[in-house]
């Protein structure tokens, strides 16, 4: 169970059509998602979740939902604080804990183990934030600096300037 955001779900309450429910985490929890994705803010979180029951597979829950989310990341180009939004959309499968598949396959839905009668809709919103996040972060119309004239006269130059190139 998420410590920055927990929105227990119990299963009873799904039923054999599914249901829908919603998860909007509050200023503190935004706070602590921060801390805990490493980044300046989370200025707001929400996600709703389609819940399905499997037919054929008792207390697999497939959950189609949608994140928006508002954040604060640092540009990896210039070092400066900017806020931009998240919009994902996923499938996730909440499956009895030991019943989780051993298919490595990247391609294959994620899944989100349970234990007792209860899933964790705010823990599985925590998870989607965390991969939506893009892990190179740029200010709109950012450039990389140009480095061509830099100075030549350290060491990887002279090492440069010793084997030349296509020299070993």
């Amino acid at each position: 169970m998420s410590e920055e955001l927990s929105r227990l779900v119990a299963l009873s309450k799904i039923g054999p059509a599914g249901a829908k429910v919603g998860v909007v985490a509050t200023a503190e929890e935004c706070a602590a998602l921060a801390v805990r994705m490493g980044i300046p803010a989370v200025h707001a979180l929400s996600c709703v979740f389609d819940l399905t029951p499997a037919k054929t597979d008792p207390g697999r829950i497939r959950a189609e939902g949608v994140l928006t989310a508002r954040v604060t990341r640092e540009c990896v180009v210039s070092a400066e604080d900017f806020e931009t939004p998240v919009d994902d959309g996923f499938v996730v499968f909440f499956v009895p804990e030991g019943a989780e598949s051993d298919d490595v396959d990247p391609d294959t839905e994620d899944e989100i183990f349970y234990k007792g009668d209860n899933i964790d809709l705010g823990e599985a919103a925590a998870e989607q934030l965390a991969l939506a996040l893009d892990p190179y972060p740029r200010i709109e119309g950012a450039e990389m600096p140009d480095i061509s004239g830099e100075d030549d006269s350290g060491p990887f130059a002279a090492l440069s300037r010793l084997h030349g190139p296509g020299k070993a």
